[in-house]
């Protein structure tokens, strides 16, 4: 149920980026290179606003509460987009839609890696990210479909196509009503006894299916305290003075896996069309096979992140991806490749990047306290998405109309050498949490006492509103 009912957004998000950068909205819409790149940054910079907005609420009234109102404004954003008469109308709703998909990114990264087991939690995580590739690969079915003007009238069938997310995710709306909330966010919050009841309810439904639950060792046991608003000066005194290298990292690793990638996706199909001659709709045919390629690298080499370990993996996956989109680049100005033989060299790059890529939230996501998860979450990601913005346009207007190779070649060089640094980096200065509990990795701000043999909630100080986790 977690991972359908929150998982499902990164389809949703996978699919919205994928119909837009289709572009099939263009035409009707009087729309050139550089404006379709530039619908991608607007629908940017809302997913920026929205993760702001959005992660500090997460932190403040709870995971659940937060999904269940970032996923009701995708919804309208993306529903009222479809209807656009004008580039401004279609601009401010893809704003408003990005809003809703950033709120997600923050609330539900939080949620997921707060529920998960421990050592399953990177291969999880990752394949929930990753299935934002089924969602493009959805999205490239739906507009090889509606665009196509044998079937549908070529101003209808983009604004149909408009409708796919906001239908399914209706169908989400009552699924994550269901959802529990995260026992680590309630234990922080006071609400010890809701925490205890979910928990409760997980560990009987586990009994019932004949399965044994051994204990866990009361060295474990921490003592933690309700805690309300954190300051923002809080906030900035743990990302800058007490994890001063985690916030590097996390930082580059948003900065480096958006610019590649938005770079890529929002204009791939103005590529294939422009030096390829390739219309709309086979574009999309194209795309998905990119898009199965990316979400097989997610789920292919998820679990190596839980045995061989977060550093390793994202180094690899990080710079081999750089290598292979640099050998691209040059083989792209040679004028040696073909829309199919570029088409396989993405493939093989990204199989690599969306590994890396989806391992980006789950590693902001563990490496810092549990009470800033969603707001570190949101800063973190709108950093990475504030420069990843400005890539659709840049990379629109470097492949202008398809006559000139070379701007868009130093564009390819210059993601590839993106992506190599962030690996390099990551590899360097990255912090080793497989298998590990959240507590483990980093301790809570509302932690009161983690004694030898554990703790009893009646060591806590009368009025402190600890309790035992």
């Amino acid at each position: 149920m977690i991972v359908v009912g929150l998982g499902f957004s990164w389809i949703l998000d996978g699919l919205e980026v994928q119909i837009v950068a289709a572009n099939g909205y263009a035409q009707t819409l009087g729309m050139d290179a550089a404006q379709v790149g530039l619908a991608g940054t607007f629908y940017l910079l809302g997913q920026v606003f929205g993760a702001l907005f959005f992660g500090r609420l997460a932190d403040r009234l709870g995971r659940k509460n937060l999904f269940l109102v970032s996923l009701a404004v995708y919804l309208l954003g993306s529903a009222i987009a479809g209807l656009s008469f004008a580039p401004w109308f279609f601009y401010l709703w893809r704003f408003v839609a990005g809003a809703g998909i950033g709120g997600e990114y923050a609330a539900i990264n939080s949620a997921i890696d707060e529920i998960i087991p421990a050592r399953y939690r990177g291969r999880v995580d990752i394949a929930i990210n990753g299935t934002y590739w089924g969602g493009a690969a959805l999205g490239a079915v739906a507009s090889s479909l509606f665009l196509n003007t044998e079937y549908f009238d070529q101003d209808l069938g983009w604004r149909l196509s408009f409708f796919i997310g906001p239908l399914l995710g209706l169908a989400l709306i009552y699924l994550r009503r269901h959802i529990p909330e995260s026992p680590r966010w309630q234990m922080t919050h006071g609400r010890e006894e809701e925490a205890e009841r979910g928990v409760d309810d997980i560990e009987e439904r586990i009994r019932a299916e004949g399965k044994e639950i051994p204990p866990v060792d009361e060295s474990k046991a921490i003592t933690v305290r309700e805690i309300g608003r954190v300051p923002f000066l809080t906030i900035a005194k743990v990302l800058f003075r007490e994890y001063p290298r985690r916030t590097f990292v996390g930082v580059t690793m948003m900065v480096t896996q958006s610019f590649l990638y938005n770079a890529i996706f929002f204009t791939y199909a103005l590529v294939l069309e422009n030096f390829y001659d390739t219309p709309p709709a086979t574009a999309s045919q194209y795309f998905i096979a990119f898009a199965v390629g990316n979400l097989t690298g997610a789920l292919v080499l998820g679990r190596l992140f839980d045995t061989w370990g977060r550093r390793r993996m994202l180094f690899g996956t990080y710079v081999l991806a750089g290598l292979i989109l640099l050998v691209s680049a040059f083989l792209f100005r040679a004028g040696t490749l073909d829309a199919t033989t570029h088409t396989i060299l993405w493939c093989a790059s990204f199989f690599f990047a969306s590994a890396g890529a989806s391992a980006a939230y789950l590693t902001v996501s563990e490496i810092f306290p549990l009470e800033l998860r969603s707001q570190v979450i949101s800063y973190v990601f709108s950093i990475g998405q504030l420069v990843g913005a400005a890539a659709p346009a840049l990379y629109g207007a470097l492949i202008g109309d398809g006559t000139d190779r070379e701007p868009l070649f130093w564009g390819y060089v210059l993601g590839s050498c993106v992506m190599i640094a962030g690996g390099v980096i990551c590899g360097i200065f990255g912090v080793s949490a497989a298998g590990r509990s959240l507590e483990d990795v980093t301790s809570p701000l509302s932690l009161v006492q983690q004694a030898e043999g554990g703790v009893t909630p009646d060591e806590v100080a009368p009025g402190s509103g600890g309790g035992r986790g």
